[in-house]
């Protein structure tokens, strides 16, 4: 992933995990026993890892199921299933000499069959059936030749899409153009292997409980009792076991977890607790949970407020006169100045909210041009270098949109705004949103409504349904190009609704958007000009209101018997959901021992990134 696009990225984990009977090691702080435990309220709705697109899921399936290649904890891309790999030289054709000897084993550790070549030519052949309606086949079908001809049902042939088997143990992948970007992309879940005839056999019911599954990854799903518990064992037969050292994960469902999950760590019924910032002084403040809490890193993933093209809500909220005012620009930039994202972040980041503040959809410091970083090219930089909330522009915008939406659209505007019940933050964001923007705009103009929605399902539920006008989102990146940030705003992609738009589609029938990404995604020789078209494109969603960007995930603090910087890094794929690397501490690693461990991994990492560019 990182041989070939050099990029700064920063640590995308998402901890979960056990402690109380199994392996014993010794060593500084290091547990007794490696077993791990956590609490969770938002149910995984599949284990079918060919169609989902929710971290929650596919980071149960990288524990699970190995990819090609890995991520060591530096970000240097390792061998997996793959030992060695090549490039042609028109740079289309990759070419991947498998490990032999790797085993799929059913949920009680039986041998079903050896992990070959084809397993990921079945794979792609089921993510580019639409009838499976895999949410990561236009991943997939983005790089990889007639492979959305295949999809589209242009083609019919499967022997014509650039995956194939060129012998058990190699495999070869033919792009549609040059992708320079394209082994960053091999830990999603669109590349994951599947034993076709187990899939064949299990049909609709695979994926839907740990029996109708097959294992080759570092775990096995032992228990899967939805909204009970989930056990996962150490798989002894797994390829590289000596760096297995947790032998047991549980998960254990409660639906308050994510309030009560500091006082089950410090009762040491669990190993991992976030700590919200309701509470964050009193452990800040009192001696002994002092000790037990330290900061999180922020990651690469992406927080932005969407404003919904496409109302699918209850009448009672007036779906339709939403629709008229959101199609307004002014009644768009009039909510993109009145958030004031400083005050919405303080739920989170009380100590220090600049930090997680985010003025654009692509974070800094993900990719850059010759040292100069993405967010400075072109038109991106004026937004990126400015912050949004401006109370004299919002009242401006808010009068030319009462003036052009007189006698077309009723105020105040009722604005359907759900929220996770899973997150106390999340829940008290939502009522500072409310009173901020209010205050500001005028309930005469708005009438901003918080919907609780329970954790499980939330997706299915509100975002995937439409049934919302305003939300708080997020994306993850996919792989090491901008591209992959424009991935959810495609028509086809998670958040669908800008191509939506009214009064912006242009003479080939497309939005104007989309056109601009599409120029983007052209260019795959002159990196410059590519990385400059994407700018351009991501500066004028913003500069539309189609969206307003918030923030950068992580952040926050956090009480946990894991060292983050065991774990394997990544901001992309499934490699930092792995337990792969990592050890139980028997203490908490506190505020100052995070700083230390900060810096030490900070310059071993700037080594590594080195040693492995030469």
């Amino acid at each position: 992933m990182k041989r070939l696009v050099a990029l700064t990225m920063a640590l995308l984990i998402i901890i979960t995990g056990c402690s109380s009977g199994g392996k014993k090691t010794s060593g500084d702080n290091v547990a007794a026993v490696q077993e791990y435990r956590t609490a969770y309220s938002g149910e995984i709705t599949t284990l079918n890892y060919l169609v989902t697109a929710t971290t929650n899921e596919f980071a149960m399936a990288a524990n699970l199921v190995d990819t090609l290649i890995d991520y060591d904890r530096y970000g240097v891309v390792q061998p997996g299933l793959a030992t060695e790999w090549s490039l042609s030289d028109d740079n289309l054709v990759w070419t991947f000499k498998l490990r032999e000897g790797v085993k799929w084993l059913t949920h009680d550790g039986e041998e079903y069959a050896e992990v070959t070549a084809q397993d990921f030519v079945d794979a792609m052949k089921y993510i580019l059936n639409p009838a499976n309606e895999s949410k990561t086949a236009n991943i997939a079908y983005s790089v990889i030749k007639n492979a959305e001809e295949y999809y589209n049902g242009e083609i019919t042939d499967f022997e014509q899409v650039g995956v194939k088997a060129l012998d058990k143990y190699t495999l070869e992948y033919t792009l549609k153009n040059p992708t320079p970007y394209f082994l960053s992309m091999l830990t999603y879940v669109c590349f994951f292997p599947v034993n076709g005839q187990f899939l064949e056999e299990a049909g609709d019911r695979f994926g839907t409980d740990n029996i109708n599954f097959l294992y080759n990854g570092a775990y096995i799903m032992e228990t899967f009792e939805p909204q009970n518990r989930r056990v996962l064992v150490a798989n002894e037969n797994y390829w590289d076991k000596e760096n297995i050292h947790i032998t047991k994960l549980t998960y254990i469902y409660n639906k308050e977890a994510g309030t009560l999950a500091p006082e089950l760590f410090l009762r040491k019924e669990i190993d991992y607790a976030d700590i919200p910032s309701d509470i964050l002084d009193e452990w800040m403040n009192d001696p002994e949970k002092e000790t037990q809490i330290r900061p999180n890193r922020t990651s690469f993933y992406s927080y932005f407020y969407c404003l919904n093209f496409d109302p699918q809500f209850p009448e009672e909220y007036e779906p339709g006169n939403w629709k008229i005012v959101v199609n307004n620009k002014n009644f768009r930039k009039s909510l993109f100045h009145a958030l004031d994202r400083k005050a919405a972040m303080l739920t989170a980041e009380p100590y220090d909210p600049e930090k997680r503040i985010s003025n654009t959809v692509t974070p800094k410091n993900f990719v850059d041009l010759e040292g100069v970083d993405y967010t400075q090219l072109g038109s991106l930089t004026e937004l990126s270098n400015n912050d949004s909330f401006n109370e004299k522009l919002a009242l401006e915008y808010k009068e030319n949109a009462l003036a052009e939406l007189e006698g077309k659209a009723t105020f105040p505007v009722k604005v359907l705004m759900p929220y996770n019940t899973g997150s106390s933050e999340w829940a008290n964001r939502a009522q500072v949103v409310e009173q901020q923007m209010e205050n500001l705009l005028g309930t005469d103009y708005i009438d901003i409504i918080i919907d609780p929605k329970p954790p499980t399902g939330f997706l299915q539920e509100v975002r995937r349904s439409g049934n919302y006008a305003f939300l708080e989102c997020n994306w993850g990146p996919d792989y090491a190009d901008p591209e992959t940030y424009t991935d959810p705003f495609s028509p086809d992609g998670t958040y669908n609704w800008p191509h939506l738009a009214e009064g912006y589609k242009e003479s080939n029938g497309k939005n104007t958007y989309e056109n601009m990404v599409n120029g983007a995604k052209a260019e795959v020789v002159d990196i410059e000009k590519r990385y400059n078209l994407f700018a351009e494109a991501e500066a004028f969603l913003i500069g539309e209101a189609f969206i307003i960007p918030y923030a950068v995930g992580g952040g926050g603090y956090s009480a946990s018997r894991l060292n983050p910087f065991e774990s394997l890094y990544s901001p992309f794929g499934v490699s930092a959901e792995r337990f792969k690397g990592q050890k139980v501490m028997e203490k908490p690693m506190n505020s100052e021992e995070f700083t230390e461990a900060l810096e030490k991994w900070e310059k071993e990492r700037a080594e590594a990134l080195k040693k492995a560019t030469k």
